[in-house]
């Protein structure tokens, strides 16, 4: 299904109002498979919003239309697509009862002009509004499917997720598959699955990337159960041949909850020592639910002296090698096991940027783990500013610490 998200109002276009209401509408309708190919956004004229419909009517099967169903001479949406689409408007009793409902609970006096909206197109389907007086409207006409939704981005979600996804999913059945990779970009990673993309439409194949991390986004459709699981599994097996050991989770879990149910599974407790992230491994990790299972401690070494107070890293070794070293990494490791009564250790440190001086290279970082009876270091060089380079530097250390874990 081909979609179009047409927004109105005079607000968005002099950028006054910041249009969300595409962003949402466009990542719910991705999820199951529809392909939003054009957003639109026009201000409150009713010559303009004509030729838009027209041509919209010609080249999409869904069109969501956002904004203009308030009971002001401005709010025209409903009354220009009912024409375009040859409906007459009819009004529905029940949507005057909710209006006069809303009104009374809210002590609100009710005007004239409100019961502009209980009027909808003949034949269309009426969307409850939960939170605002403006109903939204579904529309099923020669093959065309148009959704009308109030503007107001509270009241467009909730009616959209509510009443309209299960309207839009009621003929199919639809499930979803993300796969979540990391260590691979998205340009190669597209070359390497990229016949799987371009040859799917059913199930269809989709990459998205974020900060160090792109997921693969895999819809399927049809008639029942065991077809639309079929289809998934296919295409799951092809793009693990390719990519196996890049893909962290198969069910839309963060890397941090991939390591936290792995060393619960293994009955073991970690802890870190981090110097470059200065604690957002620590900060990302706790944010799991139950994570205090796992988890005994972070500590942040920033400053060479912490480093040897807090994890015996000695003095030659710094001067030596210097703080960014593989030779420090792997000692903060091994002392902070040395430290405490855990199973496994992480360390990191780095240079996340800007340079204080010539001999820092920016994005360096080096990430040691160890056990009781092995330990390793990772040096990775990232790009970015100095947030991103701690995000990123994060992440690899979360990649590191999984496949440490599953060769144990």
């Amino acid at each position: 299904m081909k979609a179009e998200i047409i927004a109105v109002g005079s607000e968005l276009i002099l950028g006054s109002t910041l249009n969300t209401n595409s962003q949402y509408l466009t990542k719910r309708l991705s999820e199951i498979g529809i392909d939003v190919l054009y957003h639109t956004t026009l201000k409150d004229n009713r010559d303009q919003l004509k030729e838009v419909i027209d041509i919209g009517l010609k080249r999409a099967d869904l069109l969501i239309f956002t904004g203009g169903l308030g009971p002001t001479g401005d709010d025209f949406t409903k009354e220009v697509v009912s024409e375009a689409l040859g409906l007459e408007l009819v009004l529905d009793n029940s949507i005057e009862d909710d209006i006069r409902s809303y009104f009374n609970k809210t002590n609100k006096v009710m005007t004239p002009n409100n019961i502009k909206q209980a009027y909808i197109p003949e034949g269309s389907k009426p969307i409850k509004n939960d939170l605002g007086t403006a109903p939204g409207i579904f529309i099923e006409k020669d093959g065309k499917t148009v959704v009308l939704l109030p503007g107001p981005p509270r009241e467009m979600k909730h009616m959209f997720d509510k009443y309209v996804m299960p309207l839009i999913k009621q003929d199919y059945i639809i499930k979803v598959v993300t796969l979540k990779t990391i260590g691979i970009g998205e340009s190669n990673l597209e070359t390497i699955i990229k016949d799987i993309i371009e040859k799917n439409d059913n199930p269809t194949v989709a990459t998205y990337a974020g900060d160090g991390l792109v997921d693969i986004k895999i819809v399927a459709r049809g008639d029942n159960e065991s077809e639309v699981m079929k289809l998934l599994e296919e295409t799951v097996a092809k793009i693990k041949d390719r990519i196996g050991e890049s893909i962290y989770s198969y069910n839309d879990e963060g890397i941090e909850e991939v390591v936290f149910k792995i060393l619960k599974e293994k009955n073991y407790k970690i802890a870190f020592a981090e110097s470059c992230t200065g604690g957002l491994v620590s900060s990302r990790f706790t944010q799991i639910p139950g994570v205090s299972e796992v988890f005994d401690r972070g500590i942040v070494t920033y400053s060479n002296m912490s480093k040897m107070e807090e994890l015996n890293v000695s003095r030659l070794t710094l001067d030596r090698y210097s703080a960014v070293s593989e030779e420090t990494a792997l000692e903060m490791a091994k002392g902070l096991m040395d430290k405490t009564n855990v199973d496994i250790a992480l360390s990191i440190t780095g240079y996340a940027g800007p340079p204080s001086g010539e001999d820092e290279p920016v994005g360096l970082v080096y990430i040691g783990i160890a056990s009781r009876d092995k330990s390793k270091v990772i040096k990775t060089r990232l790009n970015g500013d100095r947030i991103s380079i701690q995000n990123k530097a994060a992440l690899k250390a979360f990649n590191e610490l999984r496949k440490f874990l599953l060769n144990m």
